[in-house]
């Protein structure tokens, strides 16, 4: 599949009412539905503004000017359903390895449970394998819990501790 273009997924990611789920990149058009999506929880809450899309669109904009950076949307129907990013990083480390990072993961309200957080990360698991990653990280706040374990059916293993610096 070709990861560059807006791609249905497979009949298996179709909805009861028979809705083809795509996922594409994000648009400017997005911004409003992804920030919402990021502040529907109550660490979002805290921390994102949906009224003031100002940084976000200007965030948009460095996101789609980068090779690097995939931010895309989940939509059924027309409706953003769900988001995430997904950044390559080249390194030297791991023999020059280049690795996946998986950012700000979110389903909308009306879709969670409906199997479209797994379809969201596998997206990404196979973006990264066709990118030429050796490895795919997240991080995942430590409040999160039930996040925790979805992550770890989805095969990925808590291996390291994280440490952050608020600037």
């Amino acid at each position: 599949m070709d990861h560059s273009q807006d791609a249905p997924l497979p009949d298996s990611s179709r909805g009861s009412s028979g809705d083809t789920l795509l996922i594409r990149r994000a648009e400017v058009s997005d911004v409003a539905a992804i920030v919402a999506m990021l502040a529907d929880d109550p660490l979002g809450a805290t921390r994102e503004s949906p009224d003031d899309l100002t940084p976000y669109l200007a965030a948009h904009t460095r996101l789609a000017a980068d090779p690097n950076q995939h931010l895309v949307v989940a939509e059924r129907a027309g409706k953003v359903v769900g988001t995430l990013q997904l950044t390559l990083i080249p390194g030297l480390s791991r023999q020059a390895a280049t690795r996946s990072l998986i950012e700000g993961v979110r389903v909308h309200a009306d879709e969670r449970g409906s199997g479209l957080g797994t379809l969201l990360i596998e997206w990404a698991v196979e973006t990264s394998r066709a990118e030429g990653c050796q490895l795919v990280q997240l991080t995942s706040d430590a409040t999160r819990e039930d996040a925790h374990r979805f992550y770890e059916r989805l095969g990925f293993v808590a291996s390291h501790v994280g440490f952050k610096l608020q600037l």
